[in-house]
């Protein structure tokens, strides 16, 4: 039997606008004879178009999504050795600026069924040491934000949210990042909307907040303070530039049209039959709106002969974008936490408790074990989405499977 490939659509995200904008700074800069820096028109512009997107507040462009993250903390000033609880499933960068803050992170299960955590997995990992929450909304889908509220305002805790990869989702009607005391978005090139290569920003609805994070974006200047003020705390350079603060507003206005695309790529997929396939089941929500950074599935292991690994193989050979295994996606599991009792915080920690405690994550082990993500974007077609749905029969068929019109009984993840 032949093995049917497709060649899929790339994004095409940067285009004639972009462009646009970045030579108009470039004439600007060749006129004048002064390059263009960081904290000027474009990023005061930036920041404020962003933060209509959310419906109000203030937000402060930085060069990372990690960093976006880190000026959140650093702005929090929580003392050494506080523990913060965070998303077992994440990036590395979605938990290391905890520890580069000498704090604790302390990682938090999924729901069953999910790559984000719920309000039981958090209240477990709460303890007196626990002075902050760091939920991540994972590959476009929105954790269950009001019932996680509850658990941190019964404990006091203020919740910061990683939408790095879940810009525009919502619960309930709410965008994510409007939840807690502040959100850090990361606007990388692969993301749904970017400033370039890397890029980021840090959202919050409190004034105060907003001037403490702009003076730990910026090596602790003294924003806001009365003249004579100068640097008044440690903190790193983490400024956006106007070069990519100009590229980030023209992708700002296309932002809510790709997130409106993607969901529509979802629902056509669901409409020509995907829904129907024997190897794959399609997880359900219907508390959040989803902006598919990408499309996690569940693969049907009770259904099929073949192991996960050997039939996203198959897929991949086809020229389906997947990512068969997220374990990178479980930064504790990585050597830097592994070894974490030989490096700072935990090495100085009082003596050194946090470094022996075991925090197990069943929940999420076996969604990365059982799920796979499917890359789609908002570039697809129907005629895409016909390829992509014959290329997943087709991989049934390697395996002896004939998915028509498939039927099983409701599963955890469906």
């Amino acid at each position: 039997m032949p093995i049917t490939t497709w060649t899929f659509p790339a994004r095409h995200s940067l285009g004639e606008e972009e462009k646009a904008a970045l030579l108009h700074l470039c004439d600007q800069a060749i006129a004048s004879g002064n390059t263009p820096g960081y904290n000027g028109p474009e990023e005061d512009a930036f920041g404020k178009e962003f933060a209509a997107l959310l419906g109000g507040g203030y937000a402060d462009g930085v060069n990372s999504g990690t960093n976006a993250l880190y000026v959140v903390l650093r702005a929090l000033n929580l003392p050494a050795y506080s523990e913060v609880a965070v998303s077992a499933v994440t990036d590395p960068g979605g938990m290391m600026p905890i520890a580069a803050l000498s704090c604790i992170p302390v990682p938090v299960d999924s729901m069953p069924g999910s790559y984000n955590i719920g309000p039981n997995q958090l209240e477990e990992r709460i303890s007196t040491r626990t002075r902050a929450v760091v939920v991540a909304h994972i590959g476009g889908e929105a954790a269950p934000m009001p019932a996680i509220m509850a658990v941190a305002r019964k404990h006091g805790l203020p919740v910061i949210e990683d939408c790095s990869q879940t810009p525009l989702a919502s619960v309930a009607g709410q965008p994510v990042g409007t939840f807690g005391v502040a959100a850090a978005f990361s606007l990388m090139f692969g993301k749904l909307a970017c400033t370039g290569g890397q890029g980021g920003v840090v959202y919050t609805r409190d004034e105060d907040l907003y001037w403490r994070i702009r003076r730990a974006a910026d090596r602790g200047k003294p924003f806001n303070r009365p003249p004579g003020a100068n640097n008044e705390l440690v903190a790193l350079n983490c400024n956006l530039d106007e070069f990519h603060a100009a590229i980030g507003r023209v992708q700002l206005r296309k932002l809510a049209d790709i997130a409106h695309r993607r969901q529509a790529v979802v629902a056509m997929f669901r409409e020509r039959g995907l829904g129907d396939l024997r190897a794959v089941a399609i997880p359900l929500d219907a508390s959040s709106d989803s902006c598919y950074w990408f499309w996690r599935l569940r693969f049907r292991q009770e259904s099929m002969p073949c192991r996960k690994a050997e039939f996203c193989a198959a897929l991949a050979k086809r020229g389906l974008p997947i990512n068969p295994e997220y374990s990178g996606a479980l930064p504790a599991r990585q050597d830097w936490y592994r070894f974490r009792a030989k490096s700072h915080p935990w090495s100085s920690a009082p003596g050194m408790a946090y470094a022996d405690r075991d925090y197990p994550t069943p929940n999420a082990d076996a969604a990365i074990a059982s799920h796979f993500n499917f890359m789609i974007n908002e570039a697809f077609t129907a005629e895409d989405a016909d390829q992509a749905i014959a290329i997943f029969r087709e991989a049934e068929h390697e395996f002896g499977c004939n998915s028509q019109k498939w039927v099983t009984p409701m599963q955890p993840g469906h």
